[in-house]
């Protein structure tokens, strides 16, 4: 399983980037505007929701084996908490469980003010790569 370049993912097609990336802390950015709405004009929750998977996904194959382990989504769930029709959001991701087969990861993401939009919890299984 080897890691596509970044522009050919769902990261690239969402306009993501990762910021900070560190044994207890993981950042991410990503726009919202058109390609990141839902009909009405309004952030699309699953936007969201793949923001808070990949900066969990990110933050556990950080420290992992990467040439040996993979990191993949188990479970996410996700509150939104307010609206959005414009500008950048930020996730900010930090490890609850750093597990030998699992991590757990608590996502908050905020506006511009660091008014709260969306808050996730992500399950990030640690598999073996196959040679």
């Amino acid at each position: 399983m080897e890691m596509k370049p970044i522009e050919k993912t769902i990261m690239g097609v969402l306009g993501i980037e990762i910021g900070e990336m560190s044994a207890d802390r993981v950042t991410a950015t990503m726009p919202v505007h058109a390609e990141t709405h839902q009909p009405f004009g309004l952030l699309h929750g699953g936007a969201s929701v793949v923001l808070a998977e990949t900066v969990a996904s990110m933050g556990t194959w950080n420290l992992i084996d990467q040439e040996n382990e993979a990191a993949v989504g188990l479970e996410i769930n996700a509150n939104h908490i307010r609206g959005k029709r414009d500008g950048i959001v930020t996730a900010v991701g930090t490890p609850l469980h750093k597990g030998r087969t699992t991590m757990v990861w608590d996502i908050k993401i905020v506006d511009e003010e660091k008014k709260l939009i969306c808050v996730s919890r992500c399950t990030v299984a640690i598999i073996k790569k196959k040679k």
